[in-house]
């Protein structure tokens, strides 16, 4: 048996067990909106496939009772993790009246959910950084014990908005963790022509923050330096700026043909390290998910994605004449 990493991370057998779980619902809910769009239902995919890992094994190594999470775009892992259910996203991607995001306002990826401190984003990429590092000077100047979690793609750590956040957050010792989820690609940009370092964690000492790259097809990696972050950010050390490596497995988003800028032999080297097949290799190998669970966790994440479309397909559109709702004071 390979060596039972989650326990010596503190992480039960149940534990481990959900975020698989969360992992493949992600992925699930996130291949059925391809299809959905293919098919002219819903306008546009913004995907996750291939960073589940470091979303989710990020958002389990916090306190989900208490923690902000500033979502990315891709991050329906965090999202979900965070208390967003498969039922909120399809009615996002339906752009129907109940998406919980924007009241069908927003494209897809728009994320925000008062209830679950998830902080909605907005369609300029990285401004969500400044935003994660406001929260937490507040959380700081009220005493309040919480951290924030801001996550961004590898071309985002590129733009002011990341730079100035950081600065600031790591002269006033703020409580918050930088996310980068590294997936080698800003649109058709790859990685060797955005930086000029060899990994985005080397810009941390510029802050004087601590920075790690860690494996981000591995979510008990992830988990592992996120708990340290947030045990650091909530004993008033400061900031930690966490680099997730992984792959984008799809396309930029569905109006987008990655064929012309990268080989799909590259593609399907990636494949190979899919966190979907790795964990779950791991979980069996630790005889945490057997044949009938995997077979059962399969038929009830099916049911339900399949309810959620049902339902978010059936819903109404809001009406057009509040259309300015929300956007002026009434």
């Amino acid at each position: 048996m390979a060596e039972n990493r989650h326990k010596t991370l503190g992480l039960s057998d149940d534990e481990v067990l959900d975020m698989f779980r969360t992992m493949l619902l992600a992925r699930k809910i996130d291949e059925r909106m391809w299809l959905l769009n293919r098919a002219g239902k819903i306008p546009f995919v913004i995907s996750c496939q291939g960073q589940e890992a470091a979303q989710v094994g990020a958002s389990f190594a916090l306190d989900r009772e208490k923690d902000y999470a500033l979502p990315y775009y891709r991050d329906m892992g965090v999202v979900l993790a965070f208390g967003m259910t498969a039922k909120d996203l399809m009615l996002s991607g339906f752009a129907k009246a109940e998406d919980p995001n924007s009241g069908g306002r927003q494209m897809p990826g728009h994320f925000g959910q008062k209830k679950n401190r998830i902080v909605t984003g907005s369609s300029p990429v990285t401004t969500q950084v400044p935003h994660a590092v406001g929260i937490a000077l507040a959380g700081k100047m009220e005493n309040k014990d919480f951290v924030s979690l801001v996550t961004f793609g590898e071309g985002s750590s590129n733009q002011g908005d990341f730079h100035e956040g950081a600065n600031f957050a790591g002269v006033h010792k703020l409580p918050v963790i930088f996310m980068v989820e590294n997936n080698k690609y800003a649109i058709s940009v790859p990685v060797s022509k955005q930086l000029a370092c060899e990994k985005v964690s080397d810009r941390a000492i510029g802050y004087g923050m601590p920075g790690h790259t860690v494996d981000g097809n591995d979510p008990l990696a992830v988990y592992e330096v996120v708990k340290e972050a947030a045990d650091r950010g909530r004993n008033g050390e400061g900031p930690t700026l966490v680099e997730a490596v992984s792959y984008r497995l799809t396309p930029h988003s569905s109006d987008d043909d990655d064929r012309t800028y990268r080989e799909r032999g590259e593609v399907d080297e990636a494949k190979k390290k899919d966190s979907i097949v790795t964990f779950a290799q791991y979980l069996r190998e630790q005889n945490i998910l057997t044949e009938e669970k995997e077979k059962a966790l399969n038929e009830e994440l099916d049911q339900l994605v399949n309810e959620a479309t049902d339902y978010a397909e059936n819903a109404a559109y809001a009406e057009a004449e509040s259309a300015l709702h929300y956007v002026y004071e009434e």
